[in-house]
């Protein structure tokens, strides 16, 4: 079995119409994948070392024995490609892609162009004379982050380094524009917020160079800081309700800003959460939108991108999923490993191997069933889940 890191795969492309029903409760292992990645399995229980912008170098968790439930690659399951281009249809007409945003972006071989290398070259010196980068952070599957600081001021930032073969999607803006999604979706998430930054708001970006042969990224780096996966496991593997309720409540606000902002952020999970922790309450900062898109109401998505051990229902019953739906469905698997002592998969939950435990509260239980409800059409939305009785009382 080849061992990888576990938070540093991508992007998991999944069509729908996988079997899943298994014989035993075993245990499918958490990654994500690039199209471009060679399908593999991976060693669960690996951790990251806990660095301030949520990448980092994996160090070992206790080790738990498991295989895959099934094998989600190389097949063509029930007529589907698992790994295609995606696209995002209407209610209306399913026919249509519903953003320029939401296909990986595919490019043919070209020849060199002397007028971009040479642009490159400038900007490359611009960042070196504004930034200062330092030793690296972390690896993931599209790209290597690294601390520094600028110059002018000492700021501590990140600077992620993404190779121009792992943009996977490309966003036109109003005025023809074309722009690495990451990118434009930051920038829609600054664009007059600047001066309200609160306690849900996405890390910043700074700064941004297209270069001829790699993005680079610098964005805010809070310090000190963790992300929220590391910051369970060195309190003890879960957390007590009560501190669990302060982080949920900022991560769902944090999630209405992104609905009311047209964005789907796709992979919101614990390695995709800091905390702060230079104060007594934890402060939640939403990181990683290199799979996020901009939606369109009444959207919805046939291929899987995200973390496939946290795949909504629906993608299995119905064969596509929503962004409302599917946002509380991550909500509900960030408060499952927070205050559960172990790794939530989406197939041995339906299986019911994995349960909520009957030692939160009532309103706790409510909470995290209503996000966990296997129709989409029932679960509450991020709305309704902003006003149930677990977050109101304290």
């Amino acid at each position: 079995m080849v061992t990888t890191q576990r938070p540093g795969n991508r992007c998991g492309l999944l069509s729908p119409g996988l079997n899943l029903c298994s014989s035993t409760c075993t245990q499918p292992h958490r990654k994500r994948l690039s199209e471009s990645d060679d399908p593999t399995t991976e060693r669960r229980g690996v951790k990251r070392k806990s660095t301030e912008d949520g990448e980092g170098e994996p160090t070992k968790k206790k080790e738990k024995k498991g295989r895959l439930a099934f094998n989600l690659f190389g097949f063509n399951l029930f007529g589907f490609n698992l790994f295609g281009k995606e696209s995002a249809s209407s209610s209306k007409d399913s026919g249509k892609a519903a953003a320029d945003d939401e296909g990986p972006n595919t490019k043919k071989k070209r020849r060199p162009n002397l007028k971009k290398a040479r642009q490159s070259v400038s900007l490359r010196a611009e960042f070196e004379a504004k930034y200062k980068q330092q030793d690296q952070l972390g690896e993931g599957g599209c790209g290597t982050v690294f601390g520094g600081y600028r110059k002018a001021d000492n700021l501590p930032v990140a600077i992620k380094h993404i190779p121009e073969k792992n943009i996977l999607y490309q966003h036109v803006d109003g005025t023809g524009k074309q722009l690495p999604v990451e990118v434009a979706i930051m920038l829609e998430l600054a664009d007059k917020t600047s001066k309200s930054v609160g306690m849900s708001a996405s890390v910043s970006l700074l700064d941004w160079y297209n270069l001829d042969q790699e993005l680079i990224l610098v964005m805010e780096r809070p310090i000190p800081a963790e992300d929220l996966h590391n910051y369970i496991y060195n309190n003890g593997g879960s957390l007590p309700e009560q501190e669990a309720k302060i982080i949920l409540k900022q991560l769902v606000d944090a999630a209405i800003h992104l609905e009311k902002k047209n964005i789907f952020h796709r992979d919101i999970k614990n390695e995709n959460i800091l905390i702060e922790t230079s104060s007594d309450v934890p402060r939640v900062r939403l990181i990683d939108f290199g799979l996020s898109c901009f939606v369109k109401r009444g959207d919805c998505y046939r291929i899987f991108c995200g973390t496939y051990n946290f795949i909504s229902p629906e993608l299995f019953s119905h064969g596509w999923y929503r962004a409302g739906p599917t946002t509380v469905w991550q909500m509900g698997v960030v408060l499952f490993e927070t205050l559960h002592d172990a790794d939530f998969e989406t197939i041995k939950f339906l299986e019911n191997c994995l349960r909520i435990s009957e030692t939160l509260s009532e309103n706790c239980q409510d909470f995290l069933r209503g996000c966990l409800t296997t129709d989409p059409k029932q679960r509450p939305t991020l709305e309704q889940l902003r006003l149930h009785p677990w977050l109101k009382i304290n």
